[in-house]
């Protein structure tokens, strides 16, 4: 490799996967094939290179309605060389659900900080992508009233402790010195607190229900490729 910069790279996307999200969800099947060499495309004009590139999904949409589609997650795909598995998993991906807002993505956050992250190499990145354009559930409604059957285990009561999970070092498996968040979420609860307030963040503020159509691939890719 000829960049300045090498590292390896995990990304996990979370998506909303509710109707309002459909052009988003669209565009990211289009794009599903070339995805990663668009990416090196665009870390190419950075003069940076990466080693090994793996990316996991999440499909986030509501515990209180949606049942056992409430939260999809998948396995790491390594690209280029599964690049086939990564776009049938993205294909399968299907708007609708979710009742009216706000939706699980904190529930969805807190899954994808405990992913497999990669330990391997000098330099690494863990990337952390949200899609939405809705608003969150309150950890604590988890508590107040019955949850499905589904609702995961080990998920923080509070945003406070969701926060504290990711701003403290020595907290969870992600690398701190590796890891980022990208936030494409309105200005709604709790992406403008977590925009200011969480450690190694970008926030691009989304418009709310409008399924981030503004949101093209150019700019995530150009956001993302300055994370690396």
């Amino acid at each position: 490799m000829t960049g300045q910069f090498e590292c390896n790279v995990d990304l996990v996307l979370l998506i909303d996967g509710t109707g309002s999200m459909l052009p988003t969800i669209e565009e990211v099947k289009n794009s599903a094939k070339s995805f990663y060499s668009k990416l090196t495309g665009a870390l190419s004009e950075r003069d940076r290179e990466v080693a090994t590139f793996r990316i996991k999904v999440i499909v986030f949409r509501d515990y209180y309605c949606d049942g056992d589609k409430s939260m999809i997650e998948s396995e790491f795909f390594t690209l280029p060389e599964q690049t086939s598995e990564f776009s049938s998993f993205i294909s399968s991906i299907h708007a609708g659900g979710g009742g009216d807002e706000p939706e699980n993505a904190l529930e969805a956050l807190a899954i994808g900080m405990k992913s497999n992250w990669t330990t391997e190499g000098t330099k690494k990145r863990h990337i952390l992508m949200v899609w939405t354009d809705a608003s969150a559930h309150k950890l604590e409604k988890a508590s107040e009233m019955a949850i499905a059957d589904n609702y995961p285990q080990g998920i923080p009561s509070t945003l406070t402790e969701l926060s504290d999970e990711w701003n403290d070092s020595q907290s969870g498996p992600m690398n701190v010195a590796a890891k980022r968040l990208i936030l494409f979420a309105p200005d709604a609860y709790p992406w403008a607190t977590i925009g200011s307030e969480w450690e190694n963040t970008v926030w691009v503020p989304s418009r709310a229900g409008e399924g981030m159509e503004e949101t093209d691939l150019k700019i995530v890719l150009d956001v993302l490729a300055g994370s690396i």
